[in-house]
Parts: structure tokens; sequence; C-alpha cells
């Protein structure tokens, strides 16, 4: 499918009207522009999922290639005690390549047939106020903590719709609360829907999070986050790390326990992971290991909401009573005189997986009306393991300076009892931001 520019140019229209009405109000209120930021990012996208066993809905392949335009814009405040502003974005997605045949990577929507959109897009905004150094934003966003972590994996980033509090009235320490009600996926247009986990969801309600991030400009620093989904669970997380010299250990802990209705069913985990890099000129070295302690995986809603060091490219390596290691190596070539490249290999093995003593009638051991029983997620003697090789290089200099390239491949394979797809996929993201700086 092909677009003339007259063609492109009436779609991306249809993304930046949010943008161009917070311009507007910009000039109408003095200090709005002041430290204003208008950026568009270019995201060209390739996936290629090659199933071997089994192969979910009779699909041996999906494969789909698409062009994204990300627009985000960032005011100033308005002058006083209390400032006032405006953040935005729109988003444009079209299809490049993608038949009903290999539909269904998530970088598209599917119509009714299951084939795949030849266009979509989207746009929100969120109103914030700023006093001292805490601001409060109500609207639609992207949110980054460790309990609830919209991601940016695909085509469009995910959004969540609520209210957002930020504060950095102490120094070395961030805190942060918010309650989102509203989410959009990755490959939808609507910021009505849902997010879900292994068998969590925000179906009933949403989520309400606090926390802090602690000791941000020493060596050692930490976290504190708790968070609680409508009667589905309460989370606490806690972390702690260690950055000196060539150095970096990192260890991470959540505790899960259900609350209210416990519409996901009876949950007791705790779930840690403890890591350590070692680098060296242009080298470095990782290794992690991560454990998951209960009947039930460890469970989130929201694309990137586990900070555990062995959920990476494809798998999570959550599963109930799950044991895993990771070894990873980095190389950075600027160090042999190509300035921008980066490698990166790691492999992670996972075993020990026993899903069968979750609690029947639960969302990871529901009621399977084809069998006549109850089926658990996952059975008792799990193991997968996962290899990830990624290529990135990023243009230092010239007219294309910060078009980046990334070239992946991930290989996954799993025994019966952990249930996940045997696949090998492919990712080739081109990206050049177009930045128009402060206005």
């Amino acid at each position: 499918m092909t677009f003339s520019s007259r063609d492109l140019n009436r779609r991306l229209c249809v993304c930046l009207p949010v943008l161009f009405s917070g311009m507007v109000l910009a000039d109408e209120s003095q200090g709005l522009l002041d430290g204003a930021k208008l950026e568009v990012l270019s995201r060209n996208f390739y996936l290629n999922n090659d199933y071997r066993s089994p192969s979910p809905a009779d699909k041996n392949y999906k494969a789909e290639w698409a062009q994204g335009f990300i627009s985000s814009f960032e005011s100033g405040f308005t002058p006083g005690s209390l400032g006032f502003g405006l953040d935005a974005h729109g988003f444009l997605g079209l299809k490049l390549d993608g038949g009903k045949g290999h539909s269904g990577t998530g970088l598209l929507p599917l119509d009714s047939d299951g084939r795949s959109e030849s266009e979509y897009s989207s746009g929100g905004g969120a109103l914030k106020i700023k006093a001292s150094k805490t601001t409060l934003a109500f609207g639609e966003m992207m949110v980054e903590t460790p309990v609830f972590d919209t991601s940016d994996k695909r085509l469009q980033p995910e959004y969540a719709s609520g209210f957002l509090l930020n504060s950095r009235e102490l120094d070395g320490t961030t805190l942060q609360a918010g309650h989102f009600t509203a989410f959009k996926n990755q490959d939808h247009s609507s910021a009505k829907d849902d997010f879900y986990g292994y068998g969590a969801n925000t179906e009933a309600g949403g989520i309400t999070f606090v926390g802090a991030d602690m000791f941000t400009q020493s060596p050692l620093g930490g976290a504190l986050y708790a968070s609680e989904l409508t009667d589905t669970w309460h989370q606490y997380y806690a972390n702690l790390h260690l950055k000196q010299s060539s150095v970096f250990l990192d260890a991470n802990l959540y505790q899960t326990r259900d609350t209210g209705q416990a519409l996901a069913g009876a949950i007791d985990n705790t779930a840690f992971s403890l890591s350590g890099k070692y680098t060296v000129d242009a080298q470095a070295f990782t290794l992690a290991f991560q454990k998951i302690n209960g009947d039930t995986p460890f469970d989130f809603v929201g694309g990137d909401s586990i900070y555990l060091a062995n959920s990476i490219k494809y798998a999570d390596f959550n599963g109930a009573h799950e044991r895993s290691w990771q070894a990873r190596y980095d190389l950075d070539l600027s160090t042999y005189g190509v300035p921008g490249l980066k490698f990166m290999t790691r492999y992670v093995m996972g075993s020990q997986i026993d899903g069968t003593h979750a609690p029947k009638g639960g969302a990871y051991h529901p009621f399977d009306e084809s069998v006549g029983d109850y089926v658990p997620q996952q059975g008792d003697g799990g193991r997968h393991w996962e290899r990830d090789i990624d290529l990135r290089y990023v243009v230092q200099s010239g007219t294309a300076k910060g078009l980046s390239l990334q070239l992946s491949h991930v290989s996954h394979r799993a025994n019966t009892a952990q249930a996940g797809d045997d696949i090998d996929r492919v990712y080739v993201v081109i990206q050049y931001p177009l930045n128009f700086g402060h206005l």
C-alpha cells in the first residue's frame, strides 16, 4: 500500500490538532511558551513472528510492517505561585504491509474480519498545575513507576487516563502518586480500554499507587512503592541499587496479596531478582537471578509494570514458583571506531514452574467448559529459555543526526507445562526524531 505526499499530509493532520490547540492556548497565556517543546518521532516498524510449535490460531507466522508518527507538545507554566500548563500528544499509524493471513502482531488494530486496519490515529492530553517543585497532571499520559508503567514497545505508546502527582520538594527524593481508570492500548485508538495481565485486568475500576525514589543523587539508591488494583490486589515494591565505578548491583522485590472481591482469585506472591553488571572498557557483563514464590504467577497490568531483572524482550519468567538465571553481554563499538553502534546478547533460562496449585476458579486456574474441569494456566515441571540479540546504531552527526536503526532477533522455546510459544521473532525499527526544541 503506497501513499502520495498529499495523502500523507492529510493523514498527519489527523493526529496533530490537539497539539495545535495546545499551542493556541499557549499564545493566549503569558509563560506557557517558556520552555515549551514540540517533538515528532517518525517510527518505522517491521515485526515478524515465526511460530514453531504450537501455532496460535492456526497461523505459522505473523508479520506486519507499519509507519507511525508520534507527536508531543509540552508547555511551560503560567507565572504565579500556581502555574498552569498543558501537555498533549497525537499519533498516526499507517499500514505498509500485513494481510489477514499474518495479522495480529500488535502493531495494528484488527477489523471484524481479522484483517489489519490500513490506518489508525489517536490524540490526548493532560492539564497540569505546578506549585514550587510539585506538579499535578490530570488527563491522558504515559506513566513510569515500578507498580504501574505504560509501555512503548510497538508502533504507538500505551497511555493511561487519570491523575499523576510528582514532587521533588525533598532533595534527592522523588515522590509520585496516581490514580488511573481508563487506558489506551498500543494498537487501539480508544482511550476507554482496559489493561490485561496474565489473569488480572483493570475492568473493575483502575489502579492507584504511591511511592518514592530515594537517594537519586548518590551512588546508593532505592525505591518504595505500593499500589491497589480495584478488588484484585495490593502490591508492594522495594528496590536497592549501588552504582560504583565499573560495578552496578540491583535488587528488586515485589509482594502481592489479594484484596476486596479478589477478582483474580486468592493471591499470595513474593517475587525478587538480583543482578550484577561489570563494565570494563567497551564491554559489560551481567548476571541475574530471579525467583517467584507463590502458587500464582507474578502478575501486573500495563506493559512495562515489571522491574524484575529477567523480564526481557519476550518472556517475563514470572511463572508460579519459577526460578531463572540470566547471562548478558554488551559491547559499545564506539571504542573500535564506530560511534553510535551497540551490540547486546543475552540468554535466560527458567525452570521449576508449577501452576497446578493455583486456587481453582481463579484467573490462573479457571474452569474449562470444553474439558469439563479446572485447567491451570501452567502445569508442573514447566521450563523455557529465551535468547535475544540486538544491534542498534544511532547517527551521531550531520543532517541525519538522531536517526536510529535497531535490528533484534528473539528465540523462545518452552515445554508443554510452561505453556508458552516456541517462536523466533525479528524486529526492524527505524526512528527519526523531528525535534523542534524549545518554542
